[in-house]
């Protein structure tokens, strides 16, 4: 008597189920897949209405074109090329330049960056408004002035290479680029790089023991300086090991231009400088503002155990601020990696600049920007997985 009591309180208490068509979850599926469907349907009308119209006019689609003779030539490549080869083959070397700039620019802006957001909290008051004047400047200078002045001012101010400015011992500026020397080629470069990848690897399986141990038994471990030991070290052993037969390949005058070393063009100096130079202005904001985000106690409390000013911005602070440093920073590396496309306009040959001139020449438009979008988009989804991957890591777990 008493279950069946209880049975039927429980059906009273219960709500009934609404209709499917007052039923919230029920209506929120419908909606979704009403709305992809729409978009769906959008998108084939207008890859068929363009098809058709292409059609009807008589101009050629596909991506065939890339397979022929390319026929034009390029000023600056990391890869072997000529105006012999394909269309595909001069995409290559537009996109190797783009991702060349952009990997450089995002660790220079960042170290860049970095310096100046800790400079505007120094306690010195010329180095903090040093660090102010900075980034007031150049992060309200638009980026296509930027590249524009430090184009002009190493094409037309930079004087010939005989009276070459000379900043740093064997390295010279003039208008025709930054020459600087380099190692000759030698079979122990290749093995200093695999040592170099091997002290990254154990610098990682380093840090992660470390972190179990302190967990485990609360003694630290020095990984910094472990770290930097084999990721400097292993290399250097690899190059004493084989007799140090390394030398520098140091560039001088010869004639009206320089011989040996490396030579890198106004074009891309002037586009790295800017991209650097603009979006390390930025990430010092947000170096500065996620640092003020910790709590001041967090500070306190690390005097109050005794850690020097470096211990405490190392250990504390920074591990915190990452949390608000990290999702912003993401942007501005999305934003350095497309600003990159700017390069058209100084003359450097990036993605863009190949992909308009093949564009020209073959007057495929749809398929030539259709590759552009789809190269920026894979590279932007690429830099979001590797720094969701890396917040993920340093994240705070609270228990």
């Amino acid at each position: 008597m008493a279950s069946d009591t209880a049975a039927s309180s429980a059906n009273v208490l219960r709500p009934k189920r609404p209709p499917p068509w007052n039923d919230p979850a029920v209506r929120g599926i419908v909606f979704q897949v009403l709305f992809v469907a729409a978009v769906v349907a959008l998108g084939i009308f207008l890859v068929h209405n363009t098809m058709a119209n292409m059609e009807r006019q008589h101009i050629a689609t596909g991506f065939g074109f890339l397979g022929r003779e390319a026929a034009f030539g390029i000023g600056e490549s990391l890869i072997p090329y000529s105006p012999a080869d394909t269309y595909a083959r001069a995409f290559l070397v537009g996109l190797t330049n783009t991702l060349y700039v952009a990997v450089l620019g995002i660790i220079l802006a960042t170290l860049l960056g970095t310096l100046m957001g800790l400079a505007r909290l120094s306690s010195n008051w010329l180095i903090r408004k040093l660090a102010q004047i900075y980034v007031e400047t150049f992060r309200n200078i638009p980026l296509a002035l930027q590249l524009f002045f430090w184009w002009g001012t190493l094409r037309y101010v930079a004087p010939a290479a005989r009276q070459a400015w000379q900043p740093l011992p064997d390295v010279f500026v003039s208008n025709r680029g930054v020459t600087f020397p380099v190692p000759q080629s030698h079979p122990v470069l290749l093995w200093m790089l695999v040592a170099f990848v091997v002290g990254v690897a154990a610098t990682w399986l380093i840090r992660r023991w470390a972190r179990a141990r302190q967990m485990r038994t609360g003694q630290p471990f020095p990984t910094g300086w472990t770290g930097l030991g084999l990721i400097i070290g292993l290399p250097v052993l690899v190059l004493l090991a084989a007799g140090m037969p390394l030398h520098l390949d140091i560039p001088h005058l010869q004639g009206f231009n320089f011989s040996g070393g490396n030579t890198v063009s106004p074009e891309f100096t002037a586009l790295l400088m800017g991209l650097v130079i603009y979006t390390g202005a930025f990430i010092a904001e947000i170096v500065r503002s996620g640092i003020l985000a910790v709590n001041w106690g967090q500070s306190e409390a690390a005097m109050a155990l005794g850690l020097s000013a470096g211990q405490r911005m190392r250990l504390v602070v920074l591990p915190q601020a990452l949390r608000v440093i990290i999702p912003p920073v993401t942007s501005q590396y999305l934003n350095l990696t497309k600003n990159s496309s700017l390069a058209v306009i100084i003359g450097y040959p990036d993605l863009v600049s190949v992909a308009n001139t093949t564009i020209n020449q073959t007057g495929q438009a749809v398929e030539g920007i259709s590759l552009i979008m789809a190269v920026y988009l894979a590279i932007s989804l690429t830099i979001s997985l590797s720094m969701n991957l890396y917040n993920r890591a340093v994240a705070l777990i609270e228990r």
